[in-house]
């Protein structure tokens, strides 16, 4: 295989201090024997690095990047502050982090810190100092990845300790006065006004349902505190390893912060994707009859939703200060290449149920990952765990070394013509996390943020086209169509961009657009606030429909969620609900380029979506059940993520198999 370095790379991660040293050599041969460019190491090392506080024993990674440099491998050096020591959680208990019971989380796993904690923040600064100052000039040393995946295992909240103790004054420097904060809350409702800062604590444990804004504000500051974690760590690494990339490995679907938000200062992204084990966890999404159909491959649009969210994602901060109205628009994003830095290739141990991939599914998923901007994918991990919490878990070797089913597909996978370049997406996909935040919150049994945005998603996908997912601040400027589909806050500031970007080209709001306030209020002249002109009416009535209830629009059954709307003089009703308290009203409507869905419905958002895309000029190819299309650098990649072959356009597809055209 003659490859060129504007080719796909491959990577690994490995855990040297879990095997004997004598094992080194060999592995770091078999890795470059099978193609493999780079090698991730250390990010759960704290211990062996520093075995007591301030006692450093670097000698033995030393000896293992030294090892992979001798192989021609580099390395990926990692800080190891995901996993505090047992001497400074026991001499510190201060940093550990509090449940939504209020219940210290203990040592003994991983992720066991609050982000708040000074303490904490201190020894992480030392420990990615000492690293830096070691390996940060190794010639082998290529680039670095802080920390590991932030808000694992719902640790990127915590509810009691040092978070406690810095959120009133992370609400005094936000908002001023109590006043100021018990107006943006509503705290008049049920009494709830506060006289002093400290009596205001984490939003849990309350008799009944939580103030909403109280909630919001909690999480805009938890995700403030992994920001400021963040930072601290990669100016140690911009100091002390000059002319290396920094880079973090997030998670599929996570929402305990802004990414947007922590991946400012970073060179790019990373993520980690395990597409058989998510797939159980997003299963009210897509109904038991789609992941069992999945089963051994993952849903192609879970998988390909996160690469296309990571593949865009620095540099572009979403604004929480209380003056975000009156603000400048925040710097825009720059387009650039991602990695998967750990990538499933055999079964998982964490899942409910745990299957073998398919046979081609590891090609599969790396093939996607190139087609959708990834510019390198790293398997987790080399060896299978023989210890501790993983030993249900493959590497591509097996327990005994031996390769594993995963390392044959490496071993085999072509990489010519997986060349590194843009993805030519023509329509984007706006998503943000506020919105998240407050819509789930109070979601009244209508869909869940990420299950209403992935309606959308999908829909775009099974029609055959490519999509950037993107920052509502984002330079819409080269997309011809922009769909929103549960942006369900937008200051005044973001409306004004919206308008001019709607000059343009052609936008798409889903249900519940528009309904909340930046404090997390509801419009004191309801839905759309003062920008009914520009959605295109107001909202007259909406509902949360039970599992077998439904209402019907433009022939479509509507399932979950229906609002109704009355258009303003000069929109167009394009769908009305026929039958029901909603009859007569409209569940879309359009004014100029702005369409408005008030509807959940699959099949009437795969409708219109696909007339709205030809509409605007974007090629549609309607796609059977598990074939998808994507684009990148001249090339299609065609996937038929199905168990038995498909025919299309003329091609022969094999069951779980991807082709180059």
């Amino acid at each position: 295989m003659t490859l060129t370095d504007n080719t796909l790379r491959l990577a690994v991660c490995d855990y040297p201090e879990h095997v004997p040293r004598d094992r080194w050599a060999e592995y770091a041969r078999m890795q470059k024997d099978l193609g493999l460019t780079y090698v991730r190491v250390a990010e759960f090392a704290w211990s062996r690095l520093e075995p007591a506080e301030g006692h450093y024993t670097f000698d033995w990674l030393d000896e293992a990047v030294e090892t992979l440099h001798a192989a021609g491998l580099k390395v990926v050096m990692c800080t190891p502050t995901a996993t505090p020591p047992a001497w400074l959680t026991r001499a510190h208990p201060e940093i550990l982090p509090y449940d939504r019971e209020g219940r210290v989380r203990e040592f003994g796993s991983r992720r066991h810190y609050d982000f708040a904690s000074p303490v904490y923040r201190e020894r992480s600064r030392r420990i990615t100092r000492a690293v830096a100052v070691r390996y940060g000039d190794h010639p082998a040393v290529v680039g670095w990845q802080t920390d590991n995946e932030f808000a694992c295992h719902s640790t990127g909240r915590s509810y009691g300790g040092a978070s406690a103790a810095a959120f009133p004054g992370w609400l005094r420097r936000r908002y001023g006065t109590l006043d100021a904060l018990n107006e943006a809350w509503g705290n008049v409702f049920w009494s709830m006004d506060y006289t002093d800062w400290n009596q205001i604590r984490p939003p849990i444990l309350t008799v009944t349902e939580t103030n909403p804004s109280h909630v919001l504000d909690y999480f805009r500051f938890a995700s403030d505190m992994i920001r400021e974690f963040q930072e601290e760590q990669v100016a140690i690494l911009r100091e002390h390893s000059p002319g290396r990339w920094v880079t973090h490995n997030f998670m599929i679907f996570e929402s305990e912060f802004d990414h947007y938000d922590v991946s400012e200062t970073l060179d790019f992204v990373s993520w980690d994707n395990y597409p058989t084990g998510m797939l159980e966890y997003f299963g009210k999404w897509v109904g038991e009859d789609v992941k069992l159909r999945y089963a051994r491959t993952g849903h192609p649009d879970l998988i390909s939703f996160n690469h296309d969210l990571y593949r865009g994602l620095k540099r572009v901060r979403a604004r929480h200060d209380v003056e975000a109205e009156d603000a400048p628009p925040a710097p825009q994003p720059q387009r650039g290449g991602f990695w998967v830095m750990e990538q499933q290739c055999g079964q998982v141990n964490w899942a409910p149920y745990n299957p073998l991939p398919a046979d081609g599914a590891v090609s599969l998923w790396t093939a996607q990952a190139w087609a959708h901007g990834a510019d390198c994918v790293s398997y987790f991990r080399w060896r299978a765990a023989t210890m501790s919490q993983e030993v249900m878990h493959s590497g591509l070797l097996r327990h005994d070394e031996t390769p594993d089913r995963g390392f044959e597909e490496v071993r085999r996978m072509e990489r010519e013509g997986l060349t590194l370049g843009a993805v030519p997406a023509r329509v984007a996909l706006v998503h943000d996390y506020e919105s998240l935040w407050i819509l789930d919150e109070q979601k009244q049994g209508g869909p869940a943020y990420w299950a209403q945005t992935f309606t959308y998603y999908t829909a775009l996908r099974a029609l055959g086209i490519d999509v950037d997912v993107v920052h509502p601040d984002a330079d819409l400027g080269g997309y011809a169509l922009v769909v929103a589909p549960a942006l369900t806050m937008i200051p005044e500031a973001r409306v004004a961009k919206l308008r001019a970007d709607a000059g343009g080209r052609l936008m798409v709001f889903g249900p519940r657009a528009a309904f909340r306030t930046p404090s997390g209020r509801a419009h004191e002249n309801g839905q759309f606030g003062d920008d009914k002109d520009f959605f295109g009416g107001r909202s007259l009535n909406f509902e949360s429909l039970r599992p077998g209830l439904t209402v019907r629009a433009g022939g479509h059954a509507v399932t979950q969620w229906a609002e109704g709307y009355e258009p303003a003089p000069g929109t167009r009703t394009l769908i009305t609900y026929e039958g029901g308290p909603l009859a007569g009203q409209a569940a879309v409507m359009r004014r100029g380029n702005v369409v408005t869905v008030g509807a959940h419905s699959p099949e009437l958002l795969h409708a219109l979506l696909a007339d709205l895309a030809r509409e605007a000029g974007v090629d549609v190819t309607p796609l059977p059940e598990g074939v998808r299309l994507s684009r990148r650098s001249g090339h299609t990649v065609v996937a038929n993520w199905n168990a038995d072959p498909v025919e299309f356009e003329g091609l022969t597809l094999p069951g779980v198999s991807w082709r180059l055209v």
